[in-house]
């Protein structure tokens, strides 16, 4: 068989390496392996997949709320792609400490960056720093189990602020205002459990700075909303404007005009008299928001009060200007869940501005805007915290592409024998996991979850997710867990 490879070398695969085992990395492995070369035999690939957790799929697994109705069905479907093994899965591997990018281009042909972003953006307004103000991206790291972050979290106000109109918003206020004992059939971590069963919250309010037409979560994500046990949902007339523009995005855009109907049928459902809901908690929606400063009070200084917004209305673009009119809330504390932020990587050129590695299609720049010959780009690093799992697999499907027109210009790499990898993390001491100890970490994390079901009762636990670093690694190498 004749393979299509860089210049100068023997016949043999193209050596490639992915950072980052989410979809966008798992989705750029697929379609390596499903290429037209490489089904008519033209050229044949070898994947190493790197993340730098030891479990992997990303923010699949440490981005998602654990009760989020689509996460089993990706979960399963990037287990399908790894599970073939055709791919191998290196945990536990961090980029720029145990692996250079000149130990990289050592080992492979080409690299793929799909690092995703995990950062909170950023909100520039006074008092965003006062203690009770938490990155939305913090929080979802902590109740999904992160490994890296602390296991406790300061879970005390009852009246709470989410700013922002995004997928993610939308998680916080729901695990915020949703009942512990409900979410004991997802695969909440115990401390987590622990953590949101102890939380005295009884209002919990989500701020967005344009009208109910131009907000960004999608219809699934808002109907959760409404499943939540004895938590009310609370609208606001004031907040229901819309402009010429926005009869136009609910005319040409099914979801847009689904999350209408559905907040519009919510208000008209709602009974005038809110003294007539009984739930123990409610989520408030607020529309034509801009947050201004978020302030402390004379009782505790330094420690979050309120939070001040100016009303805004719509200005026919479908973007919003300020009114003049200013509204306070008392409250807590305040999530700003205003997107995610990418990081830098060692030895790769980075755009501080706008969170992304510099790339033109996914082929990675200098600083001069000269591609890299080899390294590549995919996802959230690639393009920006935007988009869904759909745009991811368009995205990966492009960088991919650049990468094949480019395999006869590749550099050539010193070390490509696949066991050559392997014997550089053994002899530097790093203890990686591998697809097979992630199948007995998910085997041990779903014992888990049987065995509290059966302690518990009627409520059935599909998995407890083992969170210490130290004792995924020790399960997924020897298959005993670490005392932690």
């Amino acid at each position: 068989m004749s393979t299509n490879t860089p210049a100068g070398t023997a016949a043999r695969p193209l050596r490639i390496a992915v950072v980052g085992s989410g979809p966008a990395g798992v989705y750029a492995a697929d379609i390596l392996t499903k290429s037209e070369a490489v089904k008519s035999g033209e050229l044949t690939v070898s994947i190493d997949l790197f993340d730098r957790y030891p479990a992997p799929y990303g923010l699949i697994r440490y981005g998602v709320a654990p009760d989020h109705p689509r996460i089993k069905g990706i979960v399963n479907a990037l287990h399908k792609v790894l599970d073939r093994g055709d791919i191998r899965f290196f945990g536990n591997v961090d980029y720029g400490t145990d692996l250079s990018l000149e130990d990289l281009r050592t080992h492979y042909d080409a690299v793929i960056f799909a690092t995703g972003a995990i950062k909170d953006a950023d909100l520039n307004i006074p008092g965003i720093e006062l203690e009770g103000s938490y990155g939305g991206a913090d929080f979802v790291s902590w109740y999904d189990g992160h490994p890296d972050v602390s296991r406790e979290w300061p879970l005390d106000a009852k009246e709470i602020a989410v700013i922002g109109n995004g997928n993610v918003a939308l998680d916080v206020a729901r695990m915020l205002s949703k009942h512990a004992d409900d979410l004991l059939v997802s695969e909440i971590p115990d401390n987590v459990y622990a953590g949101l069963k102890d939380s005295p919250v009884t209002d919990v309010h989500v701020f967005g700075r344009r009208g109910p037409a131009q907000v960004k979560f999608t219809p699934l994500e808002l109907r959760e909303l409404s499943h939540s046990k004895d938590v009310d949902i609370i609208l606001y007339a004031e907040d229901f404007e819309f402009d010429a523009e926005s009869d136009r995005q609910i005319q040409s855009n099914n979801q847009t005009k689904t999350m209408v109907g559905t907040l519009t049928n919510w208000i008209a459902e709602q009974p005038e008299d809110l003294a007539e809901l009984t739930a123990s908690r409610r989520l408030h929606l607020h529309f034509l928001h801009s947050p201004v400063e978020v302030y402390d009070g004379a009782e505790a200084p330094g420690r979050v009060a309120g939070i001040k917004f100016e009303r805004t209305e719509l200005d026919g673009t479908g973007n919003a200007r300020g009114t003049g009119e200013f509204v306070d809330y008392p409250v807590q504390a305040v999530y700003r869940a205003i997107g995610y932020f990418g990081s830098s990587l060692p030895e790769v050129e980075f755009d501080h501005s706008k969170g992304v590695v510099p790339n033109d299609g996914g082929r990675v720049l200098d600083a001069s805007g000269t591609h890299v010959p080899g390294i590549y780009a995919t996802g959230w690093i690639k393009r920006g915290p935007v988009g869904l799992i759909g745009h991811t697999k368009g995205d990966a499907l492009e960088t991919v592409t650049y990468l094949l027109e480019d395999r006869d210009k590749l550099p050539l790499a010193a070390a490509p024998a696949p066991e050559t990898i392997v014997e550089l993390l053994e002899n530097r001491g790093v203890e990686y996991t591998s697809w097979e100890g992630w199948l007995a970490l998910d085997a041990h994390e779903r014992s888990l979850g049987e065995k509290a079901s059966v302690d518990a009762g009627s409520v059935q636990r599909e998995r407890i997710k083992v969170v210490p670093r130290e004792a995924m690694v020790q399960i997924s190498r020897d298959g005993v867990a670490a005392e932690v």
